[in-house]
């Protein structure tokens, strides 16, 4: 089993923070509404045994659940694709990166995790001819403006 735990840090590098908009204020609460809080000691309190994979950084960084290829993901209309540009209140975060400096992010964070997550599936197939991967989240009561589904029902946790 494996447990993938994309959201839950709040960490952002010292040497990315001046790309942000936002005052320290502003990204606190912004980190408080976007990231999935304690998932990666919930999960794995609930699933010791299991292998978990914990992404280490905010996914107002670079998020490494969307697409790399902006053509690909959805949420990019939102200005949320793998680099955000929006908000969870569709505000302005960031200037949309150049591509390399894009790049120049995902092979920092995003390709290492996805390396890692790769390689630690392949494992548990070669010892076990099966995995089990539980993709660990949690919601606020009510939609965030960005989101795409903004029904009325939402689980705490996924």
């Amino acid at each position: 089993m494996i447990l993938h735990l994309p959201h839950a840090s709040t960490i952002i590098p010292e040497d990315l923070r001046q790309e942000f908009l936002l005052s320290d204020q502003e990204l606190q609460e912004e980190l408080n509404r976007i990231t999935d809080h304690a998932t990666d000691i919930i999960f794995q309190k609930a699933f010791p045994a299991a292998k978990a994979i914990v992404f280490p950084v905010s996914r107002l960084v670079v998020d490494p659940e969307r697409f790399s290829e902006d053509s690909q993901e959805p949420m990019r209309q939102v200005g949320m694709g793998v680099t955000y540009t929006k908000g969870s209140l569709r505000q302005p975060l960031r200037e949309q990166p150049t591509q390399s400096r894009r790049q120049e992010l995902l092979e920092r964070y995003y390709i290492p995790h996805h390396q890692k997550l790769t390689e630690v599936v392949e494992q548990s197939l070669l010892a076990d001819d099966h995995c089990l991967i539980i993709d660990g989240h949690s919601f606020p009561a009510l939609p965030l403006p960005y989101e795409l589904n903004q029904t009325a029902f939402r689980p705490d946790f996924v």
